[in-house]
């Protein structure tokens, strides 16, 4: 019997076919250090279970609202005008959905026909490119090359545009590079938008893990609303990456696409969720817990720069993250296929992470390094990563 030939064109989630292959390593008793996933190795703020826990004791066990509780959508409206500087209304221009994933999905389904293009730089997250594919549209890759910084340059997005252009697609800061443009940029951005008459689809799940200047949000710069469509979620900033949370920011009749979208694909996210969600987002003592988590990615970094710089090895150069928990090594004077790359170091060094490749042809010879693990796990997952390179 045929199937749907389409899914010949892309393969599993790299990142989370890995993580598969590894928790069934570890099942063996094989002592894998795992830095090819972005799941935070801290637990859920004790005080968030609490509220679930309590919720789900009181009956908030059936459904809810497909758009969202009304106290989960003030509470990201206000998460929004707190961090991002924008504002948005909790009835018409949020939508709850179940996870960042979800939310890009539903942005993806609510403003693009099949056969429409979509910009994207070159590398970036597998999943970004699949689901447009998997929607029938035309996905246009803009080299973002690592002498370029990682980000296009406009000559690129300029030449790509075609009358099919509908939309551009971004992550700030980027999985899996750690890279954040400068705001100049990012309003230079949105201007090329304007321009062409493009929606602008940001993905945000990293814009609290920040080294440097604090991002700028694509929605914030100024008459840059009414065509942006932010994806978020909380798995990252407040590990609850299995809790299946994210939102969806955008105009309104977006909202109402994607509505429809939710309705009939998730129904809801589980009311017992979205109350412990709610207070996530607005718990002074979670946000310092957060807090706390920062610094800790902020030290791993800077563990991970002191190492580089310890060691020397000229066939594993870090390129220094501005954001996320990934770094993005450099591993090309290896002259090594980075997929034959990442089999080996697991085989050899029982370190998981993921081939560079994976995000495009810019990410080839090099390796996806995640940080989002204890601050020994990294230290000896990256001295074992420089250790097999000085071997070969």
């Amino acid at each position: 019997m045929n199937l749907n030939a389409q899914f010949e064109q892309f393969q599993q989630s790299p990142t989370v076919a890995m993580g598969d292959r590894i928790q069934s390593l570890k099942a063996s008793g094989k002592k894998i250090i795992g830095l090819q996933q972005g799941d935070p190795d801290f637990a859920t703020p004790q005080a968030v279970i609490d509220v679930a826990t309590k919720a789900l004791q009181e009956g908030l066990t059936h459904y809810g609202p497909s758009r969202g509780r009304p106290d989960l959508l003030s509470a990201i409206a206000s998460k929004l005008t707190r961090d991002e500087d924008v504002s948005y209304d909790p009835a018409s221009e949020i939508i709850v959905t179940h996870g960042g994933i979800h939310a890009y999905f539903s942005a993806m389904q609510s403003i693009l026909n099949p056969g429409d293009e979509v910009l994207m730089p070159d590398p970036t997250w597998a999943t970004h490119v699949n689901l447009a594919t998997m929607l029938r549209a035309d996905v246009i890759r803009i080299p973002a090359p690592v002498e370029d910084g990682f980000i296009p340059s406009f000559e690129s997005w300029e030449r790509a545009v075609t009358p099919k252009t509908r939309a551009l697609v971004v992550n700030y800061p980027s999985n899996p590079t750690g890279i954040i443009p400068s705001r100049e940029y990012l309003r230079k951005l949105q201007d090329f938008a304007k321009a062409h008459n493009l929606w602008v689809v940001t993905d945000e799940v990293y814009s609290s893990l920040y080294f440097e200047e604090k991002p700028l949000s694509l929605a914030a710069v100024e008459g840059a609303k009414e065509r942006t469509l932010i994806v978020h979620s909380l798995s990252k900033t407040y590990a609850m990456t299995g809790w299946r949370v994210g939102f969806l920011a955008a105009p309104a009749p977006v909202i109402e696409n994607a509505l429809k979208v939710g309705q009939n694909s998730i129904t809801c996210v589980a009311p017992f969720i979205q109350k412990a969600a709610a207070f996530a987002l607005t718990d002074p003592g979670v946000q310092q817990e957060t807090a706390k988590m920062r610094d800790a990615y902020a030290r791993r970094r800077a563990l991970l720069m002191k190492l580089s710089t310890k060691l020397e090895s000229e066939k594993v150069i870090v390129v220094p993250p501005q954001g996320a928990f990934y770094c993005f090594l450099d591993m090309r004077a290896m002259k090594m296929n980075d997929v034959e790359m990442c089999e080996r170091i697991l085989e050899e060094k029982s370190v998981g992470l993921v081939p560079g490749s994976a995000f495009g042809e810019q990410g080839e010879g090099f390796i996806r390094m995640s940080f989002a693990a204890s601050d020994e796990e990294v230290e000896t997952g990256f001295r074992k990563i420089v250790e097999w390179a000085e071997e070969q």
